[in-house]
């Protein structure tokens, strides 16, 4: 009987090791990894076990298929709009997401394959260290659809790139191809998406070779100001979110995006 103990069996995400190396992988692939609630609830349990994991000591998170995280699925997003009590829900898993993500003592590595859009630029962008596909673009679009940005973004963007920058894209909701997210250090490497394994395996192998009780260590104490940010900023995130989520400008940006059309906001 094998001593190793089993992974997580969950619907939208998949998990497999190779040897020392736990890959969590985004799998909604004809979705491009848009984030349903099962996604969202299953994000939570994948990155649990993968912190408390005694079998491996690097974890690689991407997506299937063409995306790494679309962010939210529309779907998805237009039913809280017209329920928003069940946004709560969603808002108590965001702080967990965030929060265990920070807590991994495990050096996270992103394999960002594709698109990163939304929620999935904030997991992309709370991993350690980001390789990028030349083609991928990263943003975080919450004010196009009348949302505050409160799940994250407002936490890791200024950290990776100054305030000034982050403020920029955040009140736009730009998306930057990843040549320019890598020339403005808002993610490691931009390489060919004929090298990314390549180069995302080679970085993996150096860290697992290394004095990983040393690398964890320096690990938690880079990410001690960052969780303290967190703390400070999550709840108030939530909440602002929590309003706009409610407002009609919310339900205009919905409707523009199905509709294929620049939204008519009117500030309520």
């Amino acid at each position: 009987m094998s001593d190793t103990s089993p992974l997580p069996n969950l619907d939208t995400i998949a998990m497999a090791r190779e040897g020392r190396l736990l890959r969590i992988t985004l799998n909604r692939p004809d979705a491009m990894n848009a984030v349903n609630l099962q996604l969202h609830d299953d994000l939570v349990e994948a990155l649990w076990f993968a912190q408390g994991d005694p079998e491996s000591d690097v974890i690689v998170l991407t997506g299937a298929g063409r995306a790494f995280s679309a962010g939210g699925d529309l779907d998805h997003i237009e039913h809280n709009a017209r329920n928003p009590h069940l946004f709560d829900h969603e808002a108590r898993i965001a702080k967990r997401i965030v929060a265990t993500l920070l807590d991994i003592d495990k050096p996270v590595i992103c394999r960002m394959n594709g698109h990163a859009v939304g929620l999935g630029a904030t997991l992309a962008l709370l991993c350690d260290v980001i390789f990028a596909a030349k083609g991928a673009k990263i943003g975080d679009p919450h004010v196009g659809l009348g949302l505050v940005a409160g799940d994250g973004g407002a936490v890791i963007w200024a950290q990776r790139i100054g305030l000034t920058r982050a403020k920029e894209y955040l009140l736009t909701g730009e998306l930057l191809t990843a040549e320019k997210a890598a020339e403005i250090g808002l993610v490691n490497h931009c390489v060919s998406a004929e090298d990314l394994d390549a180069r995302v395996d080679a970085f993996c192998e150096k860290l697992l070779s290394g004095a990983m009780v040393a690398i964890r260590a320096t690990k938690v104490l880079t990410n001690l100001e960052l969780k303290r940010l967190a703390t400070a900023l999550m709840d108030a995130g939530i909440a602002y979110e929590s309003v706009s989520v409610r407002s009609a400008d919310h339900l205009e940006g919905i409707a523009a995006l199905r509709e294929k059309r620049p939204p008519r906001f009117i500030g309520r």
